[in-house]
């Protein structure tokens, strides 16, 4: 009987708070379709060099919205870096960007209140700038190259660009992110269920010490600004500090260990200890600051309203109508990346006179990931088109005398390894 009644309760959570969070994040991926639609990072990664406050600034005045998590963001910085933003630059959008986004910021609000909603982008923002700054001081004697580009291409018309805001925004992210948000859910909803509330509270562990825990275990584990409300939400609920929850808010997406190797491989060792000095002391700064100067009734009461166990009759139709949508659209999101992968499995390159090389990739793990390898590979003078299969880690590539030691170098300077 216990354990039916486990189920029933994990069930019910999980419903809960995905329907909770469902409206907001509808609404962020609009927005992060916008955002993809009508603001290309070559268009503004020239605000990436320069002074070292004005590139720090502007790089995480310009982060901070973008809806990338840190498994895309490396490439996408990666990318500035070598189409000639500053190293403090691209630091300063590696820390801001992969800590919140609008979707994360509007699900935030929606499980846990206008003040982590506010605090989660402002502490990106002084995160970001800091370690911009740091770094601008630490590396200003290194050189970097630059690599030669083709004129961009034809930019596109606005229907076109209405058609990405939804192609991304409903297709494209959400492929990317579902996953480690249904898992931070489930994981979310198995807490919920399991642990007693004021678990924590029965540990009688001082704040620092949760904070230092959290840590430990957010620095090098993977988990997306979204899918990291969830989880800091139910440990409110079980008794942690408001503060330990925001380090989990801020080091898990901010960090990983495929982040810090790609780091240090493309910017060097000294860009990445900045990095992670900047986000390790910024969070217990931050966690510092929520539980031991701040109200602590800012930071509890929202959760507690909306998670805690009065489940019955208090989800409007229209929480109900967003969850069941968001359900299909990452089913949907499943089916499209099926349908392209069979596709491109089918497609016949040999139908043409010029050279056609396929190379393995490893460590792509979503579109963004893809796009910075096409983006990057077709901006070389011999390759005219690039298709990448994020299925098998692999590239196609088509062009006029392809040189594979340059294609290869291309890659590898992106914190990716060829085969």
């Amino acid at each position: 009987m216990e354990v039916q009644q486990y189920i029933i309760s994990f069930l019910t959570d999980f419903v809960k708070i995905l329907s909770e969070m469902a409206p907001y994040l509808l609404l962020g991926f609009f927005f992060a379709g916008l955002l993809y639609a009508f603001i290309s990072p070559k268009n503004i990664q020239k605000y990436f060099s320069g002074k070292p406050l004005k590139s720090a600034t502007l790089a995480s005045l310009l982060g901070v919205p973008l809806p990338l998590c840190s498994c895309g963001v490396i490439p996408t910085g990666a990318a500035l870096y070598k189409n000639g933003a500053s190293k403090g630059g691209t630091v300063s959008f590696l820390i801001s960007t992969p800590q919140t986004g609008v979707d994360s910021i509007l699900a935030t609000f929606s499980l846990m209140g206008l003040p982590f909603a506010l605090f989660r982008p402002i502490a990106a923002l002084i995160t970001g700038i800091t370690g911009g700054l740091i770094t601008s001081k630490v590396t200003k004697h290194e050189k970097k190259q630059v690599q030669d580009q083709k004129p961009m291409k034809k930019n596109q018309s606005f229907s076109q660009k209405i058609i990405s805001v939804f192609r991304y925004g409903f297709v494209d992210f959400i492929q990317d992110i579902s996953k480690w948000l249904v898992i931070g859910l489930v994981l979310a909803a198995i807490i919920s269920a399991l642990i007693p509330n004021d678990f924590f509270n029965m540990l009688n562990m001082p704040p620092i010490l949760q904070m230092l825990l959290i840590l430990v275990v957010s620095v090098p584990l993977y988990i997306c600004a979204t899918g990291s409300i969830p989880l800091a939400a139910v440990l409110i609920l079980k008794g942690i500090s408001p503060g330990a929850a925001f380090v989990l808010l801020m080091a898990g997406p901010a960090s990983n260990v495929a982040t810090i190797t790609m780091i240090g491989k493309v910017l060097g060792k000294r860009s990445l200890l900045v990095y992670l000095a900047t986000i390790i002391f910024g969070a217990l700064g931050f966690g510092l600051l929520i539980d031991y100067v701040l109200p602590t009734h800012w930071f509890t009461n929202i959760a507690q309203q909306h998670l805690g166990h009065d489940h019955a009759g208090n989800l409007a139709w229209w929480q109900i109508a967003s969850g069941i949508t968001l359900i299909l659209l990452i089913i949907n999101g499943y089916i499209q990346k099926y349908r392209k992968i069979k596709n491109n499995s089918i497609i016949n390159l040999n139908d043409n006179t010029m050279d056609t090389k396929t190379i393995k990739v490893e460590g792509m793990t979503c579109n963004h990931c893809k796009t910075s390898v096409e983006s990057n590979l077709e901006s070389l003078p011999f390759v005219k088109s690039v298709r990448v299969n994020l299925n098998d880690k692999s590239a196609s590539i088509e062009g006029d005398d392809l040189d594979m030691e340059k294609i290869k170098e291309t890659i590898n300077s992106l914190g990716y390894k060829t085969e």
